[in-house]
């Protein structure tokens, strides 16, 4: 399977998106609203693996306590091309966000067992995933309403998780 560690947004900044999730849901589009599992919520991974042991939480403690929050933007759309689209929020890039993710990359690195590549320093987008599986002919719609509920100003991601898929297990990293 796969096991990522994760940024999570402040609940303002939470409810704002899935404010996104439940409009496409209610124009009958594709949206992560669907995913009905517990965990499933915004988040921006940071690392992706086919597994992440827990060795290194007690460091992504401290790399949460020392980096969060942190102040960033929402941009815009962008897509994930493939069989279908994925439709995700840009998270643009600041230094402080880049370092924290070179940090995170640092810091895993051996717990990490087969990394996804485009989760490392030299090809990762920082994003939000809104929907997944769009087929071609709904993605304009899917755009139009994302554009349409776009988010302004400064946000703020305050917590970080790291994600086992295996055990379907969340631990909190910020606390």
């Amino acid at each position: 399977m796969a096991h990522s560690v994760e940024l999570l947004p402040d609940p303002d900044t939470e409810r704002r998106i899935r404010d996104i999730w439940d409009a496409l849901i209610d124009a009958g589009l594709p949206s992560q609203a669907s995913v009905s599992s517990e965990s499933n919520r915004p988040h921006v991974t940071l690392v992706a693996a086919r597994t992440i042991d827990d060795t290194t939480d007690p460091a992504m403690r401290g790399l949460a306590r020392d980096r969060l929050p942190l102040p960033v933007e929402i941009g815009a759309p962008v897509v994930f091309g493939g069989r279908t689209a994925t439709v995700a929020l840009l998270v643009v890039p600041t230094a402080d966000l880049l370092v924290t993710h070179s940090a995170v990359v640092e810091t895993i690195g051996a717990a990490a067992v087969d990394p996804v590549a485009h989760s490392g320093t030299d090809g990762w987008t920082a994003h939000v995933t809104v929907a997944r599986r769009v087929p071609f002919d709904q993605l304009s719609d899917v755009l139009r309403l994302v554009v349409d509920h776009r988010i302004d100003g400064t946000v703020h991601l305050d917590g970080m998780r790291r994600w086992d898929s295996d055990a379907r297990t969340v631990t909190d990293l910020s606390g």
